[in-house]
């Protein structure tokens, strides 16, 4: 009995505390340095445009929420440069996954 309580406080620990976003993506110098996850190209030659234009160093997150996307920077990441990539950030590009029916 005791194996069940100590397996199910892991699982609930793992999905509590483990970062799981939906696409990671490092910059340097304005530069995509690494990504990870489903990256619409689009929105990728947006923020390609957004670095040359504007370099900055730091860490964009998308999660998948019940409500939508959500986008989460990193602080070094200026307000300006968080503003225009929320601005051409493709909110249908990244839609949920469940069973949502249409028509």
């Amino acid at each position: 009995m005791l194996y069940v309580i100590i397996i199910a406080a892991l699982v609930i620990f793992w999905l509590v505390a483990v970062d799981r976003p939906v696409l990671k993506v490092c910059f340097k110098q304005g530069h995509i340095e690494k990504s990870k996850g489903r990256f619409p190209a689009k929105f990728q030659q947006n923020l390609q445009e957004i670095g040359e234009r504007t370099p900055f160093d730091g860490e964009l997150k998308v999660y998948q929420l019940r409500t939508g996307p959500k986008l989460a920077f990193s602080k070094q990441i200026p307000k300006k440069v968080q503003q225009r990539i929320r601005n051409v950030f493709p909110h249908q590009g990244f839609t949920s996954k469940s069973g949502k029916k249409t028509g």
